[in-house]
């Protein structure tokens, strides 16, 4: 497993911590990977009750590494950045997630699969995917919608501009704000109590709550993945990632 992605389980919870602090925790295909292996890994394991993500006090994640993204885009379903989403999306015990400074892209989608999380109060989480040419993964067209509804939606993904760990909390993003060196260990300490629950009440309780939704999820991600690769391929976005790799803006005036 990437050393940039750490696992370490202990009493009943597995803790994957992004480790990538020089590059903000963007996140490569190995990564990926790794926390794919991590999530299947922790649902077939009884002894693990929990899974919690977590990055640094200063930042969760810039969201995917551009330069490793297009010497390895995701070709196929089975690239790891879809088996990690699904893993996401399949996931039947409860997951919680540890959010601090930068959540961008999939940093922000991947949390509305979470089942608790919290944030500290120098969180920003961001939706750029139409600012690269791009459209939303993760089912986050579909969940976004739901949790903000369309018009906060709408701004969160059209525009991509960031918001803050108050405006997440007023929508039901996250539970609660926290001081961003508190957030890790306040996240571990609800997952131990969770752990201390009856882990088949907590799984039913989850299935219920998302009862008719898992294979709509699943349904979104493999249409969204389906847009994405024919969008990475268009001349917006290789005009986006071209102007990123230069430090420049984008020119989208005749796109």
């Amino acid at each position: 497993m990437s050393n940039e992605i750490l696992t370490h389980v202990e009493r009943g919870v597995m803790t994957v911590t992004l480790n990538r602090l020089d590059r903000k925790n963007s996140i490569t295909a190995a990564m990926y990977a790794a926390m794919a292996e991590a999530l299947g890994s922790a649902a077939a394991d009884d002894a693990v009750r929990v899974l919690v993500f977590q990055g640094h006090e200063t930042v969760f994640s810039a969201g995917n590494d551009i330069g490793d993204f297009l010497t390895q885009p995701p070709a196929s379903q089975d690239a790891p950045v879809f088996r990690f989403l699904r893993g996401l999306g399949t996931f039947a015990k409860p997951l919680v997630a540890a959010v601090c400074g930068p959540a961008v892209g999939v940093g922000t989608t991947m949390l509305f699969h979470c089942d608790l999380v919290y944030a500290g109060d120098n969180a920003a989480f961001s939706m750029p995917f139409v600012n690269l040419g791009l459209c939303p993964e993760a089912a986050s067209s579909l969940l976004v919608p739901q949790m903000l509804g369309y018009h906060r939606a709408a701004e969160a993904l059209l525009l991509g501009e960031p918001f803050m760990a108050e405006a997440a909390l007023e929508v039901g993003l996250v539970n609660r704000v926290l001081p961003p060196t508190e957030a890790n260990a306040y996240a571990q300490s609800v997952a131990q109590k969770l752990a201390h629950k009856p882990l088949s009440s907590l799984m039913e309780t989850k299935r219920l709550m998302k009862q008719g939704q898992q294979q709509r999820v699943l349904e979104q991600m493999a249409l969204e993945g389906e847009v994405f690769a024919r969008l990475l391929g268009a001349p917006a976005a290789k005009e986006a990632f071209g102007a990123f790799m230069e430090k420049r803006k984008p020119d989208f005036s005749k796109m």
